[in-house]
């Protein structure tokens, strides 16, 4: 039979040499991609293909916020708006007070996490990488 080797406990000890550095490097990454996303969307959110922003209510709504959890850092970025899902998936019937609506989707979140989320990998891979080496 074989014997097996890992390289596990150095990999610990490196990540764990690394923990000073790694959370606000993960920190400064999680929340420069969260800003990022936040201004793509404002942008997607002020005309066609978008929804039209006539006032600039709804796109002033947007709002992020970086958190260190005991899981890792995470990032929210969202609005408080009821028109938000809407706006962004349409809405066809009627509505509480019993008007008829056909609003077809204008997509402005999902299009701008697809055109960011890449760079957000790789920027997050190539953390890794440096801490792992």
């Amino acid at each position: 039979m074989a014997a097996v080797s890992s390289n596990a406990a150095v990999l610990a000890a490196r990540l764990e040499a690394q923990a000073e550095v790694l959370v606000p490097a993960a920190t400064a990454v999680v929340a420069h991609h969260a800003m990022l996303l936040e201004t793509a969307i404002k942008a997607a959110a002020s005309g066609r293909p978008g929804p039209n922003a006539p006032t600039g209510d709804y796109r002033r709504s947007w709002t992020t916020e970086v958190r260190v959890t005991g899981a890792g850092v995470e990032a929210v970025v969202g609005t408080s708006k009821p028109q938000a899902n809407r706006l962004e998936y349409g809405f066809t019937g009627a509505d509480s007070l019993g008007r008829v609506y056909h609003q077809p989707p204008l997509p402005h979140v999902g299009p701008s996490v697809d055109r960011l989320g890449p760079g957000f990998v790789a920027a997050l891979g190539q953390l890794a990488e440096g801490i792992v080496r």
